[in-house]
């Protein structure tokens, strides 16, 4: 294996004999090296085999800018995904979780905070994913002693949903299936009410959100808790014009919802509705 490019000490591109490209990392892999040298193959830790080209390509611009033990971190984050959630990820995982983690601490350095307004939607519909945003968390704390909110565990969470390629929501035909019928999801809304929905507002990116997550996970008639049928019949009380709502989107949808998508889909209506 050849050294191709050297980004620091600790991260090159290197090719085999094949002339397959590779992002190495190793603790001093590229110190007092040069390029064209042998790699020390003893001092690989990390290997990054990018298969999609733009990817790839991207990563590699990514490394110019980010310092290393970022692009590390990520790379442990992202195998512990792969092992917990059992399945392929888009290669271009590297380059957006790197980069989203990166722009954090950026973020923190500068006084900020980012705050996720879908944290409810992703514990509740994502819950495998989002225990891997927790247990990211651990990671970036044991890195680099800081103990970050609730609000990034989601925000990472997305990421990994994003980029589980074997999700059936990211077949083109699907996403354009999916896309009309919230679309139409969110005329029926309109056309009750006779108003238009604030496009701008957290509740809309919520009910949007929500419709996006309801046509992505599985649906299976499951039992009803007493809590949530109590709930339920509370909300068709108190939200009577959202929950008549709700059976027109139920009608349209040609599917007989449980009473737990009910619930949440009268009380994402009477939120979205509001002034």
């Amino acid at each position: 294996m050849i050294i191709k490019k050297i980004f620091n000490n600790n991260a090159i591109v290197a090719k085999d004999s094949d002339n397959h490209e590779f992002v190495v990392m190793g603790c001093g892999i590229a110190f007092k090296k040069s390029t064209g040298e042998k790699v020390d193959e003893k001092l690989i830790e990390k290997t990054f085999i990018l298969k999609q080209k733009d990817a790839s390509e991207k990563f590699k611009l990514l490394l110019e800018d980010v310092p290393s033990e970022y692009v590390s971190l990520c790379y442990d984050i992202i195998e512990y995904a792969k092992n917990i959630l059992g399945g392929k990820l888009n290669d271009y995982i590297y380059v957006t979780l790197t980069d989203h983690i990166y722009n954090v601490f950026k973020m923190l350095d500068e006084g900020l905070k980012s705050v996720n307004p879908l944290i409810w939607e992703i514990k509740k519909f994502y819950p495998k994913e989002f225990q891997v945003g927790l247990k990211a968390l651990e990671f970036i704390e044991e890195e680099f002693g800081k103990k970050l909110s609730e609000d990034e565990a989601g925000n990472i969470a997305l990421h990994l949903i994003n980029a589980q390629v074997n999700s059936s929501y990211n077949k083109v035909g699907n996403i354009a299936e999916h896309t009309k019928k919230i679309q139409d999801i969110l005329s029926i809304v309109t056309y009750t009410y006779g108003i238009v929905l604030d496009e701008k507002s957290i509740s809309y990116e919520r009910f949007v959100t929500h419709l996006r997550f309801f046509f992505q996970r599985p649906h299976k008639k499951e039992i009803v808790e007493a809590e949530e049928d109590y709930l339920l019949r509370k909300v068709k009380i108190k939200y009577k014009k959202a929950y008549e709502c709700m059976l027109k989107i139920e009608k349209y949808l040609d599917t007989e919802l449980s009473d737990e998508e009910k619930l949440y889909l009268t009380v994402h209506i009477q939120r979205v509705t509001q002034r």
